[in-house]
């Protein structure tokens, strides 16, 4: 089949959309993917809900490397691919997103209408009592019980944290949670190992049932707390369009697959269902034509 620009655009111009996205629609914004063109999965491996649990020297390791990391994320902007979601939400077409990130993009770009599968980082849970601060206010309190600590980052993995030798970490100290005087703090994001809350997933399929299109920005799909999603579209005659960079484990239940960068193709396709931006508006929110490799047929 021949993946083409005006049939994504027919395609999403029907409305009744529920976008599906992935890391590859927050790396222009400086935030690596697992297993995209800036992939990391082959040189990082993401903390466990276990590991993290049962282990105080891999949750000092973690903390440290996060409270460096969290730094990185916290300037973190929407790109223009987070700002056409947007503009496609608000302009009736896309009903809700729901979004594997934990960066919160989708809601500083204005969506107005997220699900975030898997948390959010800048949000902290205590696992003892089950308080929940901001990560703003965690961060002054690592600052605090870690003076003088700025150890050299190079870049921020997709979970947060950063890469850091075992000498850097020595000597950092973690803080517990001020409520209950003493619970474990973590971020309210979900960690490999750990399940997302089972109404949250209701949730997300209801929305995907209720769905006419099933539109996936920037995930491979590679882990089944997405791909689900995509399966059961399928197995309810809903169609699926996937926009991705590389090769993806839903193509074969997609009805079109479109292989190109989000910034480019999803203001280009908000600029062709919508109508341009009026002058003056907010750069990045329109992209002019059909984006280079999304070719138009004759």
């Amino acid at each position: 089949m021949t993946e083409t620009f005006d049939v994504l655009a027919q395609r999403v111009a029907g409305g009744g959309v529920v976008v599906l996205s992935g890391a590859g629609l927050s790396t222009e914004s400086g935030i690596p993917d697992y297993r995209g063109p800036s992939g990391v999965a082959r040189r990082h491996t993401p903390m466990t809900y276990q590991t993290f649990t049962r282990d105080p020297l891999a949750r000092r390791r973690y903390w440290a490397r996060s409270h460096l990391g969290w730094r990185l994320m916290a300037r973190a902007e929407p790109n223009d691919g987070h700002r056409a979601v947007a503009r496609l939400q608000r302009g009736g077409l896309v009903d809700a997103v729901i979004t594997q990130n934990v960066d919160g993009l989708h809601t500083a770009a204005g969506s107005p209408s997220v699900v975030e599968l898997h948390g959010r980082l800048d949000e902290v849970a205590c696992l003892g009592c089950g308080n929940r601060t901001s990560r703003e206010e965690l961060d002054r309190r690592l600052r605090e019980a870690n003076p003088g600590f700025d150890a050299r980052v190079a870049a921020v993995n997709p979970d947060g944290d950063v890469d850091l030798d075992d000498a850097d970490v020595a000597g950092f100290r973690v803080v517990d949670c001020t409520f209950c005087g003493g619970g474990m703090l973590k971020p309210d994001v979900v960690f490999f190992g750990e399940t997302v809350p089972a109404p949250r997933v209701a949730h997300c399929f209801d929305l995907v049932e209720r769905a006419r299109l099933l539109l996936v920005l920037g995930s491979s799909l590679t882990v089944m707390s997405g791909r689900r999603f995509v399966l059961r579209a399928a197995k309810r005659g809903i169609p699926v369009v996937i926009v991705n960079q590389g090769v993806t484990r839903g193509d074969g239940y997609a009805a079109l697959t479109v292989d190109a960068p989000l910034g480019r193709v999803l203001p280009a396709l908000a600029d062709r269902t919508l109508g341009a931006p009026p002058p003056g508006s907010r750069p990045g929110s329109g992209a002019g034509p059909v984006p280079a490799g999304v070719a138009a047929p004759a």
